[in-house]
């Protein structure tokens, strides 16, 4: 892609420099990060900085000394004590390696464990972007439908876009990140996992409905989107009720046409119990946004995920029109698949995958 997007930098360091204890002959190092260990390969060197930790695990800044790149690796603890977690790891790292787009993040190193016998870390090594949309909250929306276009290609739903799930550089470039919790589309009944965070989360998912598709991307991008442009998020909800409630005071009580997408007569009852409410002018509600973006995100933001505008047609939308270019926004030349996460999988299983997925990037022995 070749546009400029901006310039500014946003510094993501949560820490300084930390010292490192060379172990294993000197091929991998410790170091102390939050009180945990974090052991990576010798050929990531200092400057060993702390940029971010969460739910999912410890992410370092360091260096490649080979390529002389900064990258981010992200350690993942005691991955496999448990199925749910070990297939999202699993997940990531196979998705990843099988896209490869200018909006959606890449793995550039999986460290392979000193010894198998003791493997229950997982060290990931992403390009390092600068910070994530949360700091930012700036406009990046074609990038994120052109990233998303692609992963759509794919016959994959993200299933979890939020503002930290989008990853900026320097330059303002944009990739989508966190792919843990995707699915295919083509798969039916798979409301098996927690699915986006709440304030993302589509009105098919607060309904319960089992079966949704890539429509449930497209409204977290237009809450995304809107929360761009307001700097705060357009649906706070405290829980799922409040959350709906939320939606429907701004884009009104949907008709029972747009609840037909709902196979459940019981949450069709449910819905036509709540308080009506009516819709509210998206120009009045939002006045500092022109009256294309107005019209983009109120394609988004549509109840009824079969009229919801997809990405490829979000991407043609007049508002984008000076950026859009067909010939710049490709698709995924092969769709992904997902045969590797059989029911029966057990976390011995997935420890052997992601044993061999650190072989591609690293097929000389350690010792």
């Amino acid at each position: 892609m070749k546009k400029e997007m901006g310039s500014t930098k946003h510094s993501s360091s949560e820490g300084s420099s930390i010292k490192g204890v060379p172990t294993h002959g000197g091929k991998y190092v410790h170091y102390n990060v939050y009180g945990n260990l974090f052991e990576v390969s010798s050929k990531y060197v200092p400057p060993i900085r702390p940029i971010g930790r969460g739910a999912n695990g410890i992410v370092c800044a360091a260096v490649n000394s080979e390529t002389r790149q900064e990258v981010a690796i992200k350690k993942i603890g005691n991955a496999f004590d448990n199925i749910i977690d070990a297939r999202r790891t699993l997940r990531e790292i196979k998705l990843l390696r099988h896209m490869d787009h200018e909006n959606v993040i890449a793995i550039k190193d999986i460290i392979r464990p000193p010894k198998k016998e003791t493997f229950n870390d997982v060290y990931i090594v992403y390009e390092l972007m600068d910070t994530d949309l949360k700091q930012a909250l700036w406009y990046f929306l074609y990038q994120l439908l052109r990233g998303l276009k692609y992963v759509h290609s794919a016959n994959v739903l993200h299933r979890d876009l939020k503002p930290s799930s989008l990853l900026l550089n320097a330059k303002c470039d944009l990739k989508i990140g966190d792919f843990g919790l995707a699915r295919t589309t083509s798969e039916t009944d798979f409301m098996t996992e927690y699915v986006v965070t709440r304030w993302y989360r589509a009105p098919e998912l607060l309904l319960n409905c089992s079966e949704y598709t890539a429509a449930i991307d497209m409204w977290s991008v237009g809450c995304i989107f809107g929360e761009i442009m307001t700097r705060e998020p357009l649906f706070p909800g405290k829980d799922y009720v409040h959350q709906l409630r939320l939606i429907t005071e701004l884009i009104g009580s949907p008709d029972d046409a747009s609840l037909g997408f709902l196979r459940s007569n019981n949450a069709r009852r449910y819905f036509r119990q709540l308080p009506q409410c009516r819709k509210q002018q998206f120009s009045a509600r939002f006045p500092n946004m022109s009256p294309g973006a107005v019209d983009l995100l109120e394609k988004m933001l549509v109840f009824d995920p079969n009229k919801r505008i997809t990405a490829e047609e979000a991407l043609c939308h007049p508002y984008l029109a000076s950026l859009h270019d067909i010939n710049d926004e490709p698709v995924c030349p092969r769709p992904f698949s997902f045969d590797f996460e059989q029911s029966s999988c057990t976390e011995d299983h997935i420890k052997e995958l992601i044993w061999r997925e650190s072989l591609q990037f690293n097929p000389d022995p350690v010792h």
